[in-house]
């Protein structure tokens, strides 16, 4: 491979970094659409990947890909990267990148919850500071040029059903954004490499809006979940676990607007659209399930954090995500002791 990323008129070389439900997604569209795909894999998932490739279910149907596959960074230098780690992973995996990134590279982290990147260029009282719940240390700062990072908000539900086997039963939404705010040649080259792929790509210059928004969405469904073993039907619809639902929504909403966000969508259409999402189970209900450790880091104490600096209470948050916290190490410890 040579040195240097293609040029715009060419597909692009796209890496998959972690190849779970939103990664496997992602690989699948995006090399059915002619882009040159590989992918960042290890155990079951990469043998499933080198035997037998990547399914995808979704609303375009039955698709099947090939993606190149490893565990070690070996496939050159790229024109973008998708990191879809969960956010506690990042430490261990954005150092492996490395390799990959030249010049021009354009690095995409689709985590969810506040990212350790939050005030990079971000104009206030805050700039370049870090956010210590997700980078305490700044070693992911340090782990990929930040001149290099693209911000994004994923709207895309999807489940691994087995090994290669991805279900996504909604339609897929992508936001992105430069941490500047800046429209530039690279974020529109992106959105576009995105957009053939049948997935739904937006540049905006105001992409902490974006991710506010799913902050809120995460934050009042992600740890609630854990408590209850609720789907989103059952969070957003049965109106116990709806009046908690609001209520965090709303101390978020006050941290959001404390940075001057724009959030464009109000507790109640919230409430509408997370019910007809079905009966989905979150991200970190899932695993729990499996035993595995909780992004609360990013999704609960980062905005704690955020909280603190303007003294916004957020008690009612603070408990969900104490006894979130509380659940899924006994899940942890219980996992740990069926496989000894």
């Amino acid at each position: 491979m040579s040195n240097e990323p293609s040029t715009a008129a060419e597909p692009l070389r796209i890496c998959i970094a972690g190849a779970g439900a939103i990664g496997g997604t992602l690989a699948v569209r995006l090399a059915a659409a002619g882009h040159h795909v590989s992918v960042l894999a290890r155990g079951k998932t990469l043998q499933a990947i080198r035997e037998n490739g990547l399914t995808l279910h979704d609303l375009h149907g039955v698709t099947h890909a090939r993606p190149a596959a490893d565990d070690r960074p070996g496939f050159g230098v790229q024109d973008l990267i998708l990191v879809c780690a969960k956010s506690q992973d990042m430490a261990g995996l954005l150092p492996q990148l490395q390799p990959l990134i030249g010049e021009r590279t354009v690095v995409v982290p689709t985590n969810n919850g506040v990212p350790w990147w939050y005030f990079h260029r971000e104009g206030g009282r805050f700039d370049g500071e870090q956010v210590r719940a997700v980078d305490p240390e700044g070693a992911l700062a340090r782990a990929v040029p930040l001149d290099n990072l693209i911000g994004s908000v994923l709207f895309i539900t999807a489940e691994v059903t087995a090994p290669g086997v991805i279900r996504s039963v909604n339609p897929h939404l992508i936001v992105l954004g430069e941490p500047s705010g800046a429209m530039s040649e690279r974020l529109l080259r992106v959105r576009a490499a995105i957009e053939v792929a049948g997935i739904e790509a937006r540049a905006t210059d105001r992409i902490r809006d974006k991710l506010w928004t799913k902050i809120i969405a995460n934050i009042s469904t992600n740890p609630l979940s854990v408590i209850t073993h609720g789907t989103l039907e059952q969070l957003y619809g049965q109106p116990e676990l709806r009046e908690v639902v609001t209520q965090v929504m709303r101390e978020a909403l006050l941290v959001a607007s404390s940075y001057g966000a724009r959030v464009d969508i109000d507790p109640l259409t919230f409430v509408q659209l997370g019910e007809a999402m079905g009966p989905f189970r979150t991200s970190m209900l899932q695993d729990l399930e499996r035993g595995r450790p909780l992004e609360l880091a990013a999704i609960g104490d980062a905005v704690l954090e955020l909280a603190q600096r303007y003294a916004v209470p957020m008690p009612i948050t603070r408990a969900v995500v104490s006894l979130a916290r509380f659940r899924g190490l006994g899940a942890q410890q219980q996992h740990a002791a069926r496989a000894a």
